[in-house]
């Protein structure tokens, strides 16, 4: 199989800056989404895409974790000894393709989503406290979408020396679609109208553009970054 990817992001209608970046190198694709102020969220961001992507052509996919780990400890001494971006951080949701699977290491609130058959599945958990009373049973998902500390992570690249990282494969079938984004899109734009457009927009590059648009048109109130990816069979 292979995969055909579109991308795009737009600082959004509220921001002074795009703390956001994407990957999209093939077979590597990656959102990022950095906090710590406007240089800080900036620089936590660049730092953790340009160490993944020279880990994974170090690596390659296997080691994956590592090479996020490893951007984790660069961000992390880099906010250690540069006081103008102290405290900065960054998510991260990386996806690599392989023979017939997608190697997936996630941290943070950005997400990956399968579109198959016409139906969205999210693929990752959001690191967040809010995610975190989803799952004791004290706040439904419904509450938790317009909960006003919905955006207080409790894992980021870069805020501390060691950080635990979601590792998972998922297996692919000719046809399926991708989503990775950053929460400037899920914050915004509904699961429905999310749908709506991956199943209507058959151009990976234009579904791409056209949810980030409709994330301004929501009201655009944080960076929004979108990577969608379409399995496809190999040429003959």
């Amino acid at each position: 199989m292979r995969v055909k990817a579109g991308a795009a992001t737009d600082i959004g209608l509220v921001r002074e800056a795009n703390e956001d970046g994407y990957l999209n190198r093939p077979p590597l694709y990656a959102v990022a989404d950095g906090m710590g102020g406007h240089r800080g969220g900036e620089v936590a961001s660049a730092l953790a895409l340009e160490t993944l992507e020279r880990g994974f052509e170090r690596e390659g996919s296997e080691k994956l974790a590592d090479t996020v780990r490893e951007a984790n400890g660069v961000i992390f001494e880099r906010g250690s000894r540069d006081r103008e971006v102290a405290g900065m951080g960054t998510t991260l949701t990386v996806a690599a393709a392989q023979e017939d699977s997608l190697h997936l290491v996630h941290v943070g609130d950005s997400r990956a989503y399968l579109l198959r058959d016409g139906e969205l599945k999210l693929l990752t958990e959001d690191h967040t406290m809010v995610q975190e009373m989803v799952n004791e049973g004290t706040l439904t998902a419904e509450e938790a979408h317009d909960h006003p500390q919905r955006s207080i992570l409790t894992r980021a690249l870069g805020v501390w020396g060691e950080i635990e990282v979601d590792d998972l494969n998922v297996p692919l079938l000719e046809g399926d679609r991708i989503l990775l984004c950053t929460d400037g899109l899920t914050a915004t734009v509904p699961d429905e109208r999310a749908v709506e457009i991956l199943r209507d927009t058959p151009d990976p590059q234009d579904a791409a553009a056209r949810l980030v648009e409709t994330a301004n048109e929501g009201g655009g109130i944080d960076n929004t970054t979108v990577v969608v990816l379409d399995v496809e069979a190999d040429p003959k």
